[in-house]
């Protein structure tokens, strides 16, 4: 969101060779609009598909609390999608902020927001659909209790996202930086520190959102897609017919941890190795601190491109998702209905026989 540069910690003559970030005022801004409009797209779809559908879930087959988070996983991305145009600007002017200290506050607020809710939506995501394998491996039917807990969850995780972001909120504001004398939106610690402690606020705040929003969240993922991934093994290695469906899911398994911790690790990893050197914990030579001065803002634009990548993942993907999307659209005929009463005791005799071999299309 802002250039790093000068202060304590820092090589000096930082601010010379400002021809060198020409292609970075002219680049980043237009890959911030390009992920603005994929994003408010791809975003506004998945939440129209979700509020749209019935109470029989997307593309039939019974309510999924999985629809549920990824609807309010879209809804983070998009909250925070609507603030790029802002960031494309403040980069385009040489980071400059002219929209004033509330717009940056809240801007700011968003982002963090939208950091933090996501990785917990994807935590909780991951969770979900491992009892959801667990749950059709022992053909349980809890439908009710786990509505409840789906909303106990989504209440506790927007709580924590919001109560987590409240620094971006309370300490970002406006401030003139030297030589440039530019109006920059950036953390001001003065309010909570003296000039000597600062540098810890940065660290504590800096890697506590590190281990928070990305260390943490990305660790249990893993762990419930590798039990995720191991149920789904043992389910279908008698099943040479559902030998597809098993890779299938298998690699989206695998794409949703990689996508999320491949966009994200250069920024943690960057902001990481800054804040430890700023602290003195970390020698790093000159040329390392000015790389990784110049890399920021494309490991941020990176971080960003989550945010569009998330619908085509975590919903996209899924084909009875994908279906229900399409009919909403208007691009494919709705599904005929079958007459109930005279295939109702066949539909239930049916349905034990069948549950386990359509996991891969539940999950």
């Amino acid at each position: 969101m802002e250039r790093w540069g000068g202060g304590g910690g820092l090589c000096p003559g930082e601010e010379e060779g400002e021809a060198d970030w020409e292609l970075s005022y002219s680049l980043l801004p237009v890959l911030y609009m390009l992920v603005f409009v994929l994003g408010l797209s791809g975003n506004g779809i998945v939440i129209f598909t979700v509020w749209r559908a019935p109470a029989g879930g997307t593309g039939g087959g019974g309510w999924r609390s999985a629809d549920t988070y990824i609807g309010n996983l879209a809804l983070a991305d998009l909250a925070f999608v609507v603030t790029l145009p802002l960031w494309a600007a403040y980069t385009a002017l040489r980071f400059h902020w002219p929209f004033g200290s509330v717009l940056c506050k809240l801007s700011s607020y968003l982002v963090l927001l939208n950091m933090f809710a996501s990785a917990f939506c994807l935590s909780c995501l991951s969770f979900e659909r491992y009892l959801a394998v667990v749950h059709s491996l022992s053909r349980a039917r809890l439908l009710r209790s786990r509505r409840a807990a789906t909303l106990l969850s989504l209440g506790a995780l927007w709580l924590l996202a919001g109560l987590l972001a409240l620094p971006a909120l309370l300490l970002r504001d406006t401030q003139r930086r030297p030589p440039l004398n530019a109006t920059v939106c950036d953390m001001d610690y003065s309010r909570v520190a003296s000039p000597e402690q600062e540098r810890y606020w940065l660290g504590a705040l800096s890697l506590g959102t590190t281990a928070l929003g990305f260390v943490l969240p990305l660790l249990l993922m893993t762990v419930f897609y590798c039990c995720l991934g191991g149920a789904v093994t043992r389910h279908f290695q008698h099943l040479k017919k559902e030998e597809q469906k098993r890779r299938r899911l298998l690699r989206i398994i695998a794409a949703l941890v990689a996508v999320f911790a491949l966009c994200w690790l250069p920024f943690h990893l960057l902001k990481g190795l800054y804040v430890l050197g700023w602290l003195g914990l970390l020698d790093l030579p000159c040329a390392a601190q000015d790389l990784i001065v110049r890399l920021h803002p494309y490991a941020t634009c990176l971080a960003y491109v989550n945010s569009c990548l998330n619908p085509f993942l975590y919903a996209f993907l899924d084909l009875r998702f994908r279906a229900r999307c399409l009919r909403l659209l208007g691009l494919r005929r709705p599904r005929p209905r079958r007459p109930s009463a005279s295939l109702s005791s066949t539909a239930s005799a049916q349905t034990q026989k069948s549950e386990l071999p359509s996991l891969a299309t539940k999950v």
